[in-house]
């Protein structure tokens, strides 16, 4: 790819994946139920991300972290997500992949998708085991949005070549900000706030969308 022509930054759980991968260790751990409900209420706006986030982390505590190669196995991606991306790659859009879920699964997507940029939460690890802590900046709202920004700027990209999509409250912020935000099976109050939405879970769906893509 010779020329940036346009950035495309997405969510990872339910949206790039049909699955929330905290669920998926929360199921693990044996408390799944516990875990799925409070990710329903952080993804519908209901609780602060971050208070969210740590509260569930700490549920993991004690999970090893070979779980990341079962958790990594029961994923899915959303229909066409793979045929989505190598069209974009190939119009010269760079794809890049910001999320509150997890580094070691975010990290091995992207490399099976031929993705460079990605962001993602660190979890602490001693001895081979979780800690139930995360470390380092958490990726909430505000860091996704300022994620979207930092990549733009550093491609010498407009405002209008940026594209976003995701699915919940902590993606509104860089889906307001970007040249073309879209809701993709997303939260009802997410939707109501973003004009351009994709209500099937199929990433070619999404294509008409993008104005710039000719």
């Amino acid at each position: 790819m010779s020329q940036v022509m346009g950035l495309c930054v997405m969510d990872v759980d339910g949206t790039l994946i049909a699955e929330e991968v905290i669920d998926l260790l929360g199921r693990e751990a044996g408390c799944e139920e516990e875990i799925s409900q409070i990710t329903r209420q952080a993804m519908r706006g209901e609780l602060d991300f971050e208070t969210s986030l740590r509260a569930r982390v700490a549920l993991l505590k004690g999970l090893p972290v070979s779980v990341f190669d079962t958790v990594f196995k029961s994923i899915h991606l959303s229909k066409n997500a793979q045929e989505f991306i190598y069209i974009l790659q190939k119009k010269g859009i760079l794809v890049g992949l910001v999320s509150g879920g997890f580094a070691p699964i975010v990290e091995r997507l992207a490399k099976s998708l031929g993705i460079s940029y990605f962001s993602a939460n660190q979890l602490e690890v001693k001895d081979g085991f979780l800690t139930g802590k995360l470390v380092g900046e958490i990726v909430t709202g505000q860091v996704k949005n300022a994620t979207l920004e930092k990549w733009r700027k550093e491609l010498g990209l407009s405002k209008e070549r940026t594209i976003a999509i995701g699915d919940g409250a902590n993606d509104l912020l860089m889906l307001k900000s970007a040249g073309r935000g879209i809701a993709f099976c997303a939260k009802e109050f997410v939707k109501s706030e973003i004009a351009c939405h994709v209500d099937k879970r199929d990433f070619l769906e999404a294509l008409p969308l993008i104005d710039f893509l000719e």
